[in-house]
């Protein structure tokens, strides 16, 4: 730079020299048309706002294709048949009894000689009840032993001839026809000692017949004699009237509907008027196998433990059974039916969604509900409110009812 003075100024002028390396200019890339571009991106909006538009209509169309197939499919609401509700237990009424009892008659006549045991005494299988004098049968016992002697002495000669006739035959001194008839002999006499002891055993045990005794353990619960009254074998006359009372049975008659639920060995409670409050344990030990046509009821029979003697055999007795339910009714929403003519039918509908037209047999109806004898189980479900127009094999769209209706008591 130099310096130089104008107008009395210093003025800083450059050289006249030119630059040592004047600055370098890149070139820009060359850029598309502006035409091509607008073109472009109107393209893409037109694309954009075609698809926007189209897509949500085929949704549309997609949806009321579905929902034309969905209507066309009918929609059922199902339910299922309950139980009907048990009831309170069953009670019956039945006669407490022994389990062993029976009348004591003689076997012979006779006074009464005396008697041992009174009404409520225990004995025991053998005791002597009451003893009965019988003088002829001791008379005819005392001859009919005398007769047994006397044959065994007639036995015992016989015997002794007949064995020594058999050794005169060997020595042929008698004949083989006298020999015989000794022999015979002794067999007659063998046979009339055998009948003489029959005839003394039987008088015997006619004679242990004037004693009364029990044939079982138990309790005397009747006496009917005195001493001193005679006895009398033609006219049947009670004596003692003897009970097994540890162990009390009672009589029941089980309805048809509770028959098959009323099993052995079942667990029921008893009672007694005159013991309030107080509850027994029963067991079903037997029933009668078949029911009584005239009722339709199982006669049945209980056994109760009475060792304690607290309950009395002949008294009344009420009979719970607890354990025992009655057979299960199936019942359903009465508007589960449809009468057709062939009779009451119900819509089941199968696991393939299908329906199947069902007989059924109709029992109690309670107004809501009614009750299936027969044709469901409690796996069917059935359809609530069925149109008229269900046929089966249609297809349908099964929704659970919300509630189950309560079951009938």
């Amino acid at each position: 730079m130099n310096a130089n003075h104008r107008d009395g100024a210093a003025v800083i002028e450059p050289n006249d020299l030119p630059d040592p390396m004047p600055p370098r200019r890149v070139a820009a890339p060359p850029s598309p048309p502006r035409l091509g571009r607008i073109v472009f991106f109107a393209g893409l909006i037109v694309i954009a706002v075609f698809v926007a538009g189209l897509v949500p209509r085929l949704k549309e169309r997609a949806q009321v294709r579905l929902e034309s197939q969905e209507l066309a499919v009918p929609t059922v609401t199902l339910v299922s048949p309950q139980p009907g509700k048990a009831g309170q237990p069953l009670a019956l009424s039945g006669e407490l009894k022994a389990v062993a009892e029976t009348p004591l008659f003689a076997r012979v006549g006779g006074y009464v000689k005396a008697w041992h045991a009174d009404i409520g005494a225990k004995v025991q299988a053998g005791d002597v009840l009451a003893e009965l004098d019988t003088p002829e049968i001791s008379q005819d016992l005392a001859k009919a032993q005398a007769d047994l002697n006397q044959a065994d002495a007639a036995e015992a000669l016989a015997q002794l001839t007949a064995r020594r006739w058999k050794e005169m035959l060997q020595a042929k001194t008698v004949s083989p026809q006298e020999a015989d008839e000794k022999a015979a002999d002794l067999k007659l006499k063998q046979a009339t000692v055998e009948g003489a002891r029959a005839t003394v055993q039987r008088l015997t045990e006619w004679v242990a017949f004037g004693k009364i005794t029990a044939p079982f353990a138990g309790t005397v619960t009747a006496r009917h004699l005195d001493v001193g009254q005679l006895v009398n074998t033609d006219v049947k006359e009670e004596l003692y009237r003897l009970a097994q009372t540890d162990h009390l049975r009672a009589y029941v008659r089980v309805p048809q509907s509770y028959a098959r639920s009323a099993i052995t060995g079942l667990t029921v409670e008893l009672t007694v008027p005159e013991l309030p409050g107080r509850k027994f344990e029963a067991k079903i030990v037997r029933n009668a196998g078949a029911f009584d046509a005239s009722s339709r009821t199982l006669l049945t029979e209980l056994e109760v433990d009475n060792t304690k003697g607290e309950l009395y055999a002949g008294s009344y007795a009420q009979v719970r059974l607890v354990g025992a339910q009655p057979d299960a009714v199936l019942t359903a929403p009465s508007n589960t039916l449809l009468f057709r003519p062939e009779g009451p039918v119900v819509a089941l509908v199968t696991a393939d969604n299908k329906v199947s037209i069902r007989k059924v047999e109709l029992g109690r109806d309670f107004g809501l509900t009614v009750e299936f004898l027969g044709g469901v189980t409690a796996n069917d479900h059935l359809v609530l409110n069925p149109p008229d127009s269900l046929v089966d094999g249609i297809q349908v769209k099964p929704v659970d009812a919300p509630a189950t209706p309560p079951a009938a008591k």
